[in-house]
């Protein structure tokens, strides 16, 4: 079998803030005098996430420490075979926690810029907001977006519960600025969410999408379409919105005729890389070599990047599969 951490890797659903090595979140919490308790072992719900998720991010406090996080991210992709990378990052959030609206996203790509040289990781940025916040602070999210070239895409986050209608407004203005729209959907909530994050959205992808599979009418139009689901299967499981793995939607959502990509999403609470997840896709699933490197392929078309880098993605894809190391 051929290395999967070798494998050339797009990778479209991970958030910054949930990709803090232990060892620096330690040090971070010592400097601002943060207590950090260990992960649990299972969470019961997102909320209990997200409680956990904010102390991570409080101690975020600094420039440095977001430069910090960004090149050790840069760092960590690159070892697992990721080529090019759209991150997530809450820049207008802590812009307001901290005073300067721009400093976290300035010193965020910073560090990117930096660690992308080093290791030969391509990157752009998505900026999410959570729909329990304020329809002026995803104003200001997209004001963000719309300053920085690197930043190709923003969307809609959190619980799912919460309506999107609020924020037609910002995603007409997304669209009239040729700022892409990305929405989590379908993952606590179900297939009306993901109608929603398309209609009302103008969603170009679907972070997670995984309970799409409930209203067959609804998983032809999206296969037809072509939009693609941003699918994280061990986030999916340690969240506890899918009992195990080997129970995950994963199979159906491909037999289906849907473009799925794989991701990690917040690798700090699950443990797992995107080496990982391909890994687990293999193993669990029973997924070959050509199985998988189709799953890569999708992300490739699924990204925002320029043609010129899918095209060279492509290649490194068709290669890997061609390998004589895997034969």
């Amino acid at each position: 079998m051929r290395d999967l951490s070798a494998l050339p890797k797009v990778h479209l659903h991970v958030h910054l803030e949930s990709t803090v090595r232990p060892g620096t979140l330690k040090e971070l919490a010592a400097v601002h005098g943060v207590e950090v308790p260990d992960k649990p072992a299972a969470f019961n719900g997102f909320r209990a996430f997200a409680d956990r998720n904010s102390l991570t991010r409080s101690c975020l406090r600094a420039a440095e420490d977001f430069e910090r996080i960004a090149r050790e991210f840069c760092a960590d992709e690159a070892a697992h075979g990721t080529r090019y990378v759209e991150v997530t990052f809450t820049a207008a959030s802590h812009g307001e926690r901290l005073g300067d609206l721009e400093l976290p996203l300035d010193a965020v790509r910073k560090g990117l810029t930096e660690g992308g040289k080093e290791h030969g990781l391509q990157w752009r940025l998505i900026l999410d907001h959570s729909r329990r916040r304020s329809v002026e602070r995803a104003m200001k999210t997209l004001e963000l977006a719309k300053q920085y070239e690197e930043v190709v895409a923003i969307g809609m986050a959190g619980e799912e519960r919460h309506a999107l209608a609020p924020f037609r407004e910002v995603f007409v203005r997304a669209r009239e600025a040729g700022v892409h729209l990305v929405h989590h959907a379908g993952e606590d909530a179900g297939p009306e969410s993901i109608r929603e994050a398309i209609e009302i959205g103008g969603a170009e992808r679907i972070g997670h999408g995984i309970r799409i599979v409930e209203d067959p009418e609804l998983t032809a139009q999206v296969a037809e379409s072509g939009i693609a689901l941003e699918v994280c299967p061990s986030s999916n499981v340690t969240l506890g919105l899918v009992p195990t793995l080997p129970r995950h939607p994963l199979p159906r959502l491909i037999e289906a005729g849907l473009r799925v990509t794989l991701n990690t999403d917040v690798p700090d609470v699950t443990g797992t890389t995107i080496t990982d997840e391909f890994t687990r896709a293999r193993e669990v699933f029973g997924y070959d070599d050509a199985t998988l490197a189709q799953l890569a392929r999708n992300a490739v078309e699924a990204s925002f990047a320029p043609e010129e880098t899918k095209a060279l993605l492509r290649k490194e894809i068709d290669g890997w599969l061609r390998s004589a190391e895997g034969a």
